[in-house]
């Protein structure tokens, strides 16, 4: 029971961190941090990644240049502009709405909207077709079908 036990505890999946232990500060303060703006930061490589989980060389790099302006004695806001204003507004996993920005920020919803729109319009201008595999009878073969009901239902 015990090793069935360790083996389900092996399965557990291990918070993923990218953070190597030559790049983590000795004052645990400044390290949390440099941890928290790292989860804030995108990596500029990847996809939609943090600078926190990602593996990338950039992103090692990046976490270095937090560490060490936080050392230097920045700010978390200092930090962030700094890194702004070297990468743009991308670099930050959730940018500012401005602008500049908006397309980040509104456009998936506009996008949704337009295909809504034009789906729409689309079946609303459709012509009406009678269902398939139902064929519309003449008056004379409306008349000749219900004769041949009333004659011999059916079964």
């Amino acid at each position: 029971m015990a090793r069935v036990l360790f083996l389900l505890l092996l399965l557990l999946p291990l918070p993923s961190g990218a953070v190597e232990p030559d790049e983590i500060l000795d004052d645990p303060a400044l390290e949390a941090r440099a941890r928290e703006l790292s989860k804030e930061i995108r990596c500029v490589v990847c996809q939609n990644e943090s600078i926190d989980s990602s593996n990338a060389g950039i992103a090692r790099d990046l976490r270095i240049l937090v560490r060490d302006r936080l050392t230097a004695g920045d700010s978390d806001r200092e930090v962030k502009d700094f890194l702004v204003a070297r990468y743009g507004d991308y670099v930050l996993l959730k940018p500012p709405v401005k602008p500049k920005t908006w397309a980040l920020w509104f456009g998936p919803a506009i996008i949704l909207l337009i295909g809504g729109l034009a789906t729409a319009v689309f079946l609303m201008r459709r012509p009406r077709q009678p269902a398939a595999g139902t064929p519309s009878l003449s008056e004379a073969e409306q008349a000749r079908l219900e004769t041949l009901l009333k004659d011999d239902p059916p079964k």
